[in-house]
């Protein structure tokens, strides 16, 4: 059976383009109650994005920290249960920030159509019913998160997503100046996140010419972003960064990811560690599954003076180190893909807890 999957409905993109966004929800608000909500990086409050923001009287905007902690269930239940019971059923929900506020978004988009908890709805295809309308507004260039199918959440037990087709947004505006301010060394990591996304993609058995189209795209602007004789932060790489990320996610949603992302997810629910940086630990360990990309990286990890620990695992405990382990053993499609259909004959618990313990 051939992925059919869903993609963004609308896409603008340019500099400037966020000024859009009032003209854009406008036919929306006549929908449900009348207002929309914001989810807002806590980065960008009282700052000058904040003013730019085009609230009406109804409207209801959050400013969020996601730093250090990612999504959880219980966030997006809490947003979902206080918005409904002050204002009613909000006509769409837009966020503005980097990959977490982009997953609050979507989560939240599906939450407020769906009853109870978000944590049985974690995996594929359990939401029941589509969400309402909601918009991505990325300021961050990497994740991905603007484009896929999935709401990455940290719940109880397990970090897993919520992944149908309604989790994709309806509307995103791709503008690069809101990309101008971020700290180079988030700007880095969550680059990092697209070129591993790619790499992992064409690294195993779901790869195929339409996730070569995007993801060979996408790793040809990441090594002009941090390879090139302008690699860098400035407005020309500001463009293509934020590309790379959207045609790496379109390569990601019709192949997979793979060990890393396995690996990355076990570090951020037993340790807490964000996303990119996660994945950037992992995948420096990885030569064996992913080769002369692994050089690559390292080449623009030093072109960037970016310092990446040794020997963390001397400071684990065995615990950790399990706990670790299993998280990503619970991620079986990831190593499916990575090694093959008949992975668990070849790649067990304790091969995982050494991936662990060479980091």
């Amino acid at each position: 059976m051939h992925k059919n999957f869903k993609n963004i409905e609308k896409i603008v993109f340019g500099r400037g383009s966020f000024n859009q966004l009032d003209e854009i929800i406008a036919p929306i608000r006549k929908e449900n109650d009348g207002f929309f909500v914001f989810v807002v990086d806590k980065y960008f409050e009282g700052k000058e994005l904040e003013n730019r923001i085009p609230k009406q009287a109804k409207d209801v905007v959050y400013f969020i920290d996601v730093d250090p902690k990612e999504p959880t269930t219980d966030q997006i239940d809490n947003l979902r249960d206080e918005v409904i019971e002050k204002n009613g059923m909000p006509s769409g929900i837009v966020g503005i920030g980097g990959g977490s506020i982009m997953d609050i978004a979507k989560a939240s988009a599906l939450m407020f159509k769906n009853e109870g908890s978000s944590v049985p709805y974690q995996g594929l295809n359990l939401i029941k019913n589509e969400g309402i309308y909601h918009l991505g507004v990325p300021t961050v260039s990497g994740t991905g998160a603007e484009c896929s199918m999935t709401a990455v959440l940290s719940g109880p037990e397990k970090k897993l997503v919520l992944k149908c087709e309604w989790t994709v947004f309806n509307q995103v505006i791709l503008d690069p100046d809101l990309t101008a301010t971020v700290p180079s060394d988030q700007w880095f990591y969550t680059g990092m996140d697209t070129f591993i996304h790619c790499i992992e993609s064409k690294s195993g058995i779901n790869y195929n010419v339409f996730s070569q189209a995007y993801g060979d795209q996408s790793i040809a602007l990441c090594k002009e972003v941090f390879l090139g004789e302008n690699a860098g932060q400035n407005p020309e790489n500001d463009e293509k960064l934020m590309m790379a990320s959207l045609f790496g996610g379109l390569s990601l949603t019709y192949s997979e990811v793979g060990a890393c992302h396995a690996l990355s997810y076990g570090l951020s629910v037993v340790l807490g560690m964000k996303h990119g940086y996660a994945n950037c630990l992992a995948f420096n360990h990885l030569d064996e599954f992913y080769g002369d990309a692994v050089n690559d990286f390292r080449g623009m990890v030093k072109r960037f003076n970016v310092t990446l620990p040794q020997g963390l695992s001397k400071s684990w405990t065995e615990q950790q180190i399990t706990d670790m382990a299993q998280v990503a053993i619970n991620l079986p499609f990831m190593w499916r893909h990575a090694i093959g259909e008949d992975w668990e004959s070849k790649f067990g618990l304790e091969d995982i807890k050494n991936l662990y313990r060479r980091m």
